[in-house]
């Protein structure tokens, strides 16, 4: 082989390790459907922190809950005593004398 031919073969394979080098950015191509210009996703979030509840002691006397318990509306009672007249059989004229009765209660 001369040394035209070697220099020649040689500065072929340099171009082609060349090209094949340049293969490799193709690889890091986004996905079909996205786009290079969407940002990164944010990252997950902590997990929850798990507490063990309280456990009520032996021998220990338990606070008592003063709080009222919350009333329904002065609707939401009407309704339903009206419901309980008519279940119970009463005319129109009575319901509204019961459930006024009732509701106030």
């Amino acid at each position: 082989m001369s040394s035209m031919t070697r220099h020649t073969v040689s500065i072929l394979l340099v171009i082609a390790v060349a090209l094949l080098a340049g293969e490799g950015a193709r690889a890091q191509s986004t996905l079909p459907g996205t786009s290079q210009f969407n940002p990164p996703p944010p990252p997950p979030p902590p997990p929850p922190k798990i507490e063990a509840p309280k456990i009520p002691q032996l021998g220990v006397v338990p606070s008592p809950n003063y709080k009222p318990i919350p009333r329904n509306s002065y609707g939401d009672r009407f309704s339903k005593c009206l419901d309980a007249a008519a279940a119970a059989g009463m005319g129109p004229g009575d319901r509204g004398t019961y459930a006024r009765g009732c509701a106030n209660q």
